[in-house]
């Protein structure tokens, strides 16, 4: 007879925990600067007229920006058929000592070029990069990625009009991303 107690009770206890780990993956799922349902691109890329320098406006804040402001990704295009991908930041102001990391990148096949997987640290450690949308001139983007944890509002031009700065906010809000989580970057002007 205590065997059949014994397998209740494991069976309980698996289950307790099961209801444990789920309503904390729930929690993690909800809170503060991460999407949940991240979207899928909204449209095809074209990677010549998305190479070039990107400011950053905005993002969520990552461990890998800490404390980083005047950010900017250049994008440009290898013989190799990947992308080089430099990003730069200025340690706690945007005149501050620069920090560089240089990466690859490369089309996820069937993507309409909206989707990446980019390396920083060599082949082991690869990362989404999903344009998420994009201005039809390339004026601004934003990007994501497959876990809803980052998000980062790009423009061409390192100051653009406040209104311009809340579009972009708005455009991320639609796509469900918590317009309150995000960190505005800090760019010197033209």
């Amino acid at each position: 007879m205590k065997r059949p107690k014994s397998r209740v009770s494991v069976l309980a206890l698996a289950a307790v925990g099961l209801g444990a780990v789920a309503a904390a993956g729930l929690a993690f799922a909800a809170r503060p600067g991460r999407n949940a349902h991240v979207p899928q691109p909204a449209k095809a890329v074209d990677i010549d007229r998305y190479a070039g320098r990107w400011f950053e406006l905005g993002r969520y804040d990552n461990r890998f920006e800490h404390d980083c402001e005047g950010v900017t990704a250049d994008y440009a295009k290898r013989s190799d058929g990947l992308i080089e991908v430099i990003n730069t930041c200025h340690d706690k102001a945007p005149d501050g000592p620069t920090r560089t990391s240089r990466g690859r990148a490369k089309i996820v096949p069937g993507s309409n070029g909206a989707k990446l997987k980019v390396s920083f640290f060599g082949p082991f450690f690869v990362g989404d990069y999903w344009v998420l949308d994009h201005a039809d001139d390339y004026a601004w983007s934003i990007v994501g990625g497959g876990s809803g944890r980052f998000l980062w509002l790009l423009s061409r031009v390192p100051a653009p009009p406040a209104a311009f700065r809340a579009d972009l906010i708005r455009r991320a809000a639609a796509l469900g991303y918590d317009p309150a989580a995000i960190r505005e970057t800090r760019q010197l002007p033209p």
